[in-house]
């Protein structure tokens, strides 16, 4: 069975797709599917075909998930920018994936367009506030489309970046085989099936959108029908509230999020219903285990723990009472097969300590 946001739209177009956490906004699957639909129209009429690359500068907004709907729903491959990057590093990211439009809001928008100004191939520039600089309104241009321009729909996929830690950030290249709109990617199957990711879940999100596990898991909840709750900045007591406001079931953090949050005081941490949760991830950097265990003790035997990378060519999961037993594991592969290989590419045995490389993902 095909499962994306537009067959939820259709058994139920008012159910919250995401909702903003400051503002209280709410995006239903109705609004998501028509608003996405109007942005990648508005592409296809520029020209814009299947495997083009198109690039968004944006903080956390209700515009985000829509923009990378649009490009999902048509084929294209999509950047999703750092808002810390300056904009010769934007410049860089740009050249390098081909973008041939870039979209941000008023908030960035300096920054865009000095990066824009330094990349020709950007022929197509947006802002989902008001026009200027030579990026044009996304709602004006979007509206003034003709109903004779029919896209035809396909599955695109992102296109992210490393953080470039060895040089120049590196694009990580997927395979674009343009499925049938609705036929989910694997790792959104993956998290189906590893955390129940399904339509009664509430995920918080508590990152920048931008980073590739807090947008493919917020793409992955409106892929099974759930809503997304979208913090626009982290903040440790903010994100209990809303998991007691929202009955949040899902979210995933990091470990500095884990170690603000044990900062509270303890009024401030019971003061809140978080009952709902019944699976909180983390990865992307190594958790102390003194924070993990802590974790374990205020909320119960709920945490998960992944270990992988945008490339996916690794990924290995586990739950609480696994950690337990084995402190600072980060679990057994569920994707790929993991090597641990010597100086001179040779496999060491277990307890050995080397470089870890993977095949099969």
């Amino acid at each position: 069975m095909l499962e994306f946001p537009d067959t939820h739209a259709e058994a139920d177009p008012g159910r919250p797709a995401y909702i903003m956490a400051d503002t209280g906004a709410v995006v239903t699957y109705g609004e998501l599917v028509v608003d996405s639909r109007s942005i990648a129209k508005m592409l296809w009429s520029k020209g814009l075909r299947h495997g083009d690359c198109v690039a968004v500068l944006m903080e956390n907004s209700a515009s985000f998930p829509k923009i990378a709907w649009a490009a999902q729903r048509i084929g294209l491959r999509y950047v999703t920018l750092s808002t810390r990057l300056l904009p010769d590093e934007i410049a860089y990211i740009l050249r390098d994936s081909g973008a041939h439009a870039l979209f941000t809001s008023g908030r960035h928008l300096d920054a865009a367009a000095d990066a824009a100004d330094l990349t020709p191939g950007v022929q197509h520039r947006f802002t989902v506030d008001e026009a200027a600089r030579g990026f044009a309104n996304l709602a004006i241009e979007s509206d003034s489309v003709p109903s004779t321009v029919v896209p035809d729909e396909r599955e695109g996929v992102d296109l992210l970046y490393s953080s470039g830690t060895t040089g120049r950030p590196k694009g990580v290249v997927a395979d674009l085989p343009l499925h049938p709109l609705g036929t989910p990617p694997g790792v959104a199957g993956l998290l189906h099936a590893q955390w129940g990711i399904g339509r009664d879940s509430v995920y918080l999100s508590p990152a920048p959108l931008y980073h590739a596990a807090p947008l493919r898991f917020t793409m992955t909840v409106h892929r099974y029908g759930g809503t997304a709750i979208v913090m626009e900045r982290f903040d440790p007591e903010k994100a209990l509230e809303l998991v007691e406001r929202y009955r949040v079931t899902h979210t995933q953090m990091v470990p500095t999020m884990f170690i603000r949050m044990l900062k509270l005081s303890e009024a401030q941490r019971t003061a809140f219903d978080v009952s709902s949760l019944q699976v909180v991830i983390h990865a992307a950097a190594p958790c102390p285990p003194d924070t993990k265990r802590a974790m374990i003790d205020w909320l119960g035997p709920i945490i998960h723990e992944y270990y992988s990378s945008t490339e996916n060519s690794l990924f290995t999961a586990l739950d609480s009472h696994e950690w337990l037993a084995h402190p600072g594991s980060v679990g057994r592969s569920i994707l790929g097969i993991a090597h641990i290989l010597d100086e001179s590419g040779e496999e060491l045995p277990p307890g050995e300590s080397g470089t870890i490389w993977s095949d099969g993902g």
